[in-house]
């Protein structure tokens, strides 16, 4: 169940009208075409928004050196003109004051932006991360070549009706440029491009078919949630969730998504359904188990969603391990996959002192009799060939339960003295490859451990800010999302957290350690919690990992992951 309350819309939600849109169109006169080697001699730019000219910024500037004479030819800049001229370190900062929080315009973009950041650079004047429109690259977007061959700013002036003509000098040229601009976003309005966002995702190349699937993103919220692309025969194609639903579905449609396979589901789409959610968790988690449901095929990580391993105890009087699909109470998992379990059993065996042959041994039985002879040898030392005593045997399984469970560490300091001792007899190769294998033994350990902290409690209230002053809420039960909402500003928080409460869903207790609770659910849940500013609401019981479990020793596997990386 999920708690709403007005919306609020966040800054990343809007897009910004193109009649909203400030633009700064520029232009410049240089001595050449490097940046690098050659100086600006005039800047030109015009401010405009919704079409009205909001203010002009004009002024020639002293390069200060000759201005070649084929360069004089064209723009009829001499020197003497510029002689009198302030210097580029007088002229920028006011330029950039100028341009400061608008979308900068020009022909040719960039070749102006490039001369303008160099100059900053070397006059030590920090450029701003301006949003770049390139009125050359736009028009080859929109207008056909047998309308136009060349885009020149001359020939687009004159073919879409521009009220300047273009003369080689900065300010003509810039007006020149504001009405090209307004042309052609003119031409595009007619085919939904409304918004900067959106005139941004035109400029890329996309297939007629592929954009004309934008409306299926039309209808969209957009707020947070689970979008899914449906296909001819209704069948769920791909499942995704966004912070914004319209927005991020939009972009399907649009140049900015490059990826083969996800142009390929574009074009079997039909419809897109969603999900609207409270915030990214509670998109994040129903994103999973609909992944679970659906098993679409255009998501990658969704063809094996049930698939788990599990290593645990055999059930008989000399237990060893078994990698399994369900889980015991105290099993280690999940693995990926049955060969990364039967790996981690190996080296968890070994400084446990388990057995690792598969012959089933009955009580009081001898061990190494009808063992095949290639797997006797995998036995603890002294243990093969002879009676097992039970009383002998009992410490390794224990031992196991211990290490799993997090009520002891012992096989963990086992491994680091042997990799000091290794290490202090310069053996380096061998310390090297065990602490890499404890490694992945602690890795395993805490992730486990991390998981049962959470899904043995049977409620956990958590809230963490929105950013703007409201609280998100979560309600956990046994390692599950049970409800999810939101209080914006201004709303008592407290009665919100009555109410998804009450209206959560019911999670009854199962079978340690998880509970049945999805893993990647219950991780996903304690990624969210362990974020800056979470903070427990309530929780029936502690939350807390092993005091000898895998946590403490985290700073020790940071240590060792580093010294792998510089070996």
């Amino acid at each position: 169940m999920r708690q709403t309350t007005a919306a609020q819309l966040a800054f990343d939600e809007l897009d910004t009208p193109l009649y909203d849109t400030t633009f700064v169109v520029v232009d410049l006169e240089t001595t050449g075409g490097s940046p690098d080697g050659d100086a600006i001699t005039e800047i030109g730019a015009v401010k405009v928004r919704g079409g009205e000219v909001l203010g002009e910024f004009a002024t020639l500037v002293d390069p200060g050196c000759p201005i070649p004479p084929q360069v004089v030819q064209i723009t009829g800049i001499t020197t003497a003109m510029v002689r009198d001229a302030p210097r580029i370190e007088a002229v920028l900062p006011g330029f950039v004051e100028f341009a400061s929080g608008s979308v900068l315009v020009a022909h040719n973009a960039r070749f102006d932006t490039g001369f303008l950041r160099a100059a900053a650079a070397r006059c030590e004047i920090a450029w701003p991360t301006f949003q770049v429109l390139c009125t050359v690259q736009l028009a080859r977007r929109i207008l056909p070549r047998d309308e136009t061959p060349t885009v020149r700013l001359s020939a687009l002036a004159q073919l879409l009706g521009a009220r300047t003509i273009p003369t080689h000098r900065a300010l003509d040229d810039a007006r020149a440029t504001v009405d090209v601009l307004h042309a052609l976003i003119e031409r595009v309005g007619n085919q939904g491009v409304h918004s900067l966002t959106e005139l941004l995702d035109y400029l890329p190349e996309v297939t007629k078919r592929q954009r004309s699937k934008r409306f299926l993103a039309a209808d969209l919220p957009s707020g947070p949630g689970v979008y899914l692309f449906r296909g001819p025969s209704d069948e769920v194609l791909y499942i995704g969730t966004a912070v914004n639903l319209r927005r991020r579905v939009r972009n399907y449609f649009t140049g900015s998504e490059t990826r083969t396979r996800m142009r390929e589901m574009v074009a079997l789409a039909t419809r897109v359904d969603h999900v609207s959610c409270a915030h990214g968790l509670e998109a994040g988690v129903r994103e999973l188990r609909l992944l679970v449901a659906h098993t679409p095929p255009y998501n990658r990580r969704s063809k094996f969603p049930k698939r788990a391993w599990w290593l645990t105890l055999t059930d008989e009087p000399f237990p060893r391990f078994a990698v399994t699909r369900t889980p015991a109470p105290d099993a280690l998992g999940p693995f990926n996959s049955r060969t990364d379990a039967a790996e981690l059993a190996a080296i968890v065996a070994e400084f446990c002192g388990l057995r690792t042959c598969t012959t089933r041994i009955p009580r009081g039985g001898r061990h190494g009799a009808n063992c095949p002879p290639a797997v006797v040898g995998g036995c603890p030392a002294g243990v093969s060939g002879r009676l097992l005593d039970p009383t002998e045997y009992a410490p390794a399984p224990r031992l196991v339960r211990d290490l799993f469970t997090g009520v002891g560490d012992a096989p963990l300091h086992t491994m680091s003295d042997r990799i000091e001792t290794l290490a202090t007899a310069q053996n380096f190769e061998a310390a090297a490859r065990l602490r890499d294998r404890a490694v992945v033994v602690v890795r395993a350990l805490r992730r486990t451990q991390r998981l049962a902290a959470l899904a043995r409690i049977a409620e956990l209230v958590a809230a963490r800010p929105d950013g703007s002053g409201g609280w998100e809420f979560a309600i956990i039960r046994y390692g599950r999302l049970a409800a999810a909402g939101t209080a914006i500003r201004g709303i008592a928080p407290m009665a919100v957290v009555e109410s998804l409460t009450a209206s959560a869903e019911t999670v009854l207790p199962t079978h340690p350690p998880l509970h049945d609770a999805p893993p990647e659910e219950t991780a996903l849940i304690a990624r969210w919690l362990h974020q800056p500013g979470t903070r427990i609401v309530r929780t029936t019981d502690g939350y807390h990992e092993p005091r000898l479990g895998a946590g403490p020793w985290l700073s020790w596997v940071e240590r060792a992951e580093a010294a792998a990386r510089a070996d």
